[in-house]
């Protein structure tokens, strides 16, 4: 509960807490020599000076971001869903909300990628984050814009502080004294410092809701619509970036420009500001889903976890999915999520969120000392922002937090907080100096990070390996400039894919299956030089790697869990689950659940065609003592849509085994001969009811030319690869 504490463990935190020491002196100055350095004095700073500070501010934070990056980090993006991010930035640096991939789409389906057929692929997040990254990937440098938004928050912090002291002549007189101390508090914030480092988007969330609050206050207060303009514009993306951080910041400022003069006009500006949001939002959306209203993260987790409508905002007691978060709902969720569970979420989030403020869990309470002037004004504003993020996030099952990224689903309004922060060393201890307090809660700051919530920052460092999944520099120093990279990590994948890259000029990156699907996809691309990416705590290693398997072209295995995430699945859920020690090949299988048991599920998996022609097809399956009955259909690609009822109808053939047939026994079910193209490729329609069943493989044996199949060969045109992967 009280967190790790202990001497500091690395040179920073020795760094923080000889700097904490340094404003512990400060602090403890006489009166006279504070004096003389202008910390306490009242005087307003001049407009000049107080814009050459926040610079000098703005370039620390920009500077111990990238050192974040380096120390922390190890250079490279570290959690998948930053690796994520990074390829959807690199997508739209190609101007590409969506991507072409090749056959067998497998080799490039993964974590948090949708697949939308036949060949589409694109990244789960919302776009306004991986646009910012595009522009990073243009210039050749996608990791600096963490920095750069570190030097804006810094800036927009201080704008923001000031605005919340106007109408207060008492600090007015101080503003610039208070909007450094949060300054200084944004650059001290360790949480920041990682949110602005990683490719993830709450860095830029934060800033965008800053900027909104603050063109909002100011709007009010000098009546130009102007203000709420960018406010919306602020907003707007937002929308684009994280939907669920909006609703907050668009009320607030909305409210704001209802009071303010004319109304019309402020209100029309700031939904006007709207528009190009959410204009990228819909194409977006369009690009991944085929909808302009269907959300990316929704397809998804409606197609490759469960159970259904598990992932959702809302109570009930099929909330929470069990492949993503499996851990975490049987361990919080096991009576579904309601209102006792929402309060265990929040209260998991606020504990980690009161240490990212400020360092130090304490601190964060002093945003609440702004409302001893009363429940209206600014201050009372950028409090129901507070409030309102935590409100928005409650019906949201999954907690986010993790080490070094802290409660990551609140890091969006920490700079409002620190603004809230510096208002309240003006008006706490009114008797003391105000340098005297900054001073001090700076202290406390530094030394928290000292002994304190450097843990977690550390933690994170050498989680996951302790290294980014995949490291350019490990092919450049190996002088590998081209051909195929398997990689057997979905972060690693998604951070070397490139969707515009050639194998015969570049790296090309696939994800590797271990199967005849890594073997399929070599030669599609046409056999050039292939290697293997393996990273760990030891180093990463790029080595020569050929796909194995039979020498023989006329013999295919293609692995089930391989096509995970599906194309598709109803009225139940599909996972690629482990198997050590049993018949399974490769120690995995791919399970469907139907759920309910009376369910009649479904999962849709592609079959790979490696060339047209008679085949004979062999699944295999695994029966493990169940009650679950299933079919398995074979339908060509262009007609399956997953319904089994509609399967039904015009499938190929059709395989029907019962799990109560055999213990933990695996088995090949009747071999069916069947033409399969290359052009129309196939698909498998696994169906289950009564319980749980379980497809091991698929193998395919080549039989001869296809008569029905020779003339329609002869005519078409040489395979291309679609339009941007080549």
């Amino acid at each position: 509960m009280l967190g790790t504490w202990g001497k500091p463990p690395d040179f920073v935190a020795w760094a923080a807490l000889a700097l904490a020491i340094v404003f512990l002196i400060v602090a403890m100055m006489p009166a006279r020599v504070l004096g003389s350095l202008g910390v306490t004095s009242s005087r307003p700073v001049d407009g000049h000076r107080h814009r050459g500070r926040l610079i000098l501010a703005a370039f620390a934070a920009a500077f111990l971001s990238l050192g974040y990056i380096s120390v922390y980090l190890r250079d490279g993006p570290r959690i998948v869903d930053a690796a994520t991010y990074f390829l959807q930035g690199r997508a739209l640096s190609h101007g590409k909300l969506a991507f072409h991939v090749l056959d067998p789409s497998a080799s490039f389906r993964s974590r948090f990628l949708v697949f939308h057929a036949p060949h589409q692929l694109a990244g789960i997040f919302p776009p306004g984050y991986p646009l910012l990254l595009a522009a990073g990937f243009l210039v050749g440098a996608p990791m600096v814009i963490g920095p750069l938004l570190a030097a804006g928050l810094v800036v927009a912090t201080a704008a923001l502080t000031s605005e919340l002291v106007q109408g207060q002549p008492d600090l007015e007189r101080r503003a610039s004294s208070i909007a450094l101390l949060a300054a200084l508090l944004s650059i001290l914030c360790a949480a920041l410092r990682y949110h602005t480092a990683d490719t993830m988007s709450h860095g830029a969330t934060a800033l965008a809701l800053a900027l909104a609050l603050t063109c909002g206050f100011r709007g009010r207060r000098t009546g130009r619509a102007s203000f709420f303009l960018l406010s919306g514009l602020a907003v707007g993306w937002i929308l684009s970036a994280r939907m669920a951080s909006a609703p907050p910041i668009a009320a607030i400022v909305l409210a704001l420009a209802v009071g303010s003069t004319p109304r019309a006009r402020a209100v029309g500006a700031f939904l006007l500001g709207w528009l190009p949001g959410i204009i990228l939002l819909g194409l977006a959306q369009r690009a991944a889903t085929g909808h302009f209203f269907a959300t990316a993260q929704g397809m998804y987790y409606a197609t490759s976890d469960g159970p259904p409508g598990c992932f959702r905002y809302g109570f009930g007691d099929s909330i929470g999915c069990l492949y993503e978060h499996g851990d975490f709902v049987r361990a919080h969720l096991s009576g579904g999520y309601g209102l006792l569970a929402a309060i265990g979420t929040t209260v998991r989030r606020l504990r980690m969120h009161v240490l990212d403020v400020a360092n130090l869990e304490p601190l964060a309470l002093l945003i609440l000392v702004p409302l001893r002037r009363g429940w209206r004004g600014p201050p009372a504003v950028a409090l129901a922002v507070v409030l309102g993020q935590i409100l928005a996030y409650a019906p949201f099952y999954f907690d986010g937090n993790y080490p070094g990224g802290g409660a990551r689903l609140y890091a969006d309004i920490l700079p409002v907080e620190h603004a809230l922060l510096a208002v309240a060393m003006a008006l706490v201890l009114p008797g003391l100096a105000f340098g005297r307090k900054a001073a001090a809660l700076l202290c406390l700051t530094c030394a928290g990070f000292a002994v304190h919530a450097v843990h977690d920052h550390i933690a994170l460092a050498v989680r996951d390996g302790g290294r980014p999944a995949y490291e350019p520099d490990v092919a450049r120093e190996g002088q590998i400039s081209h051909g195929i990279v398997f990689f057997d990590s979905d972060a690693g994948y998604q951070l070397a894919f490139d969707p515009s890259a050639e194998a015969s000029h570049t790296l090309f990156a696939v994800r590797q299956r271990n199967d005849d699907h890594d073997r399929l996809i070599y030669s599609e691309l046409g056999h050039p030089p292939s290697y293997a990416y393996r990273f760990g705590p030891a180093g990463s290693s790029l080595a020569v790697w050929v796909p194995t398997g039979s020498s023989n072209d006329d013999f295919w295995r293609f692995e089930s869990e391989s096509d995970w995430p599906p194309i598709s699945q109803a009225e139940g859920w599909a996972e690629p689950v482990w198997m050590s020690g049993s018949c399974a090949s490769n120690s995995q299988a791919l399970t469907l659940h139907p759920l309910p048991i009376t369910a009649h599920a479904s999962v849709t998996i592609e079959l790979p065609v490696p060339r047209d022609g008679r085949w004979l097809i062999t699944p295999r399956i695994i029966r493990r003592a169940g009650r679950g009955k299933a079919t398995l259909w074979l339908r060509a690609a262009d007609e399956s849509k997953g319904d089994p009822a509609i399967v039904a109808e015009d499938a190929t053939f059709q395989w029907a085994w019962s799990d109560a047939d055999g213990k933990d026994s695996c088995s090949d079910a009747a071999p069916h001969e069947a033409s399969l193209q290359t052009a129309s490729g196939a698909r498998l329609v696994l169906s289950a009811t009564a319980g749980d069943v379980t497809l091991d493989r698929v193998n395919l044996r080549w039989l001869r030319p296809a008569p029905e199949l020779r003339e329609e060969r002869t005519s078409d045109p040489p395979y291309t690869a679609p339009k941007g992967t080549r």
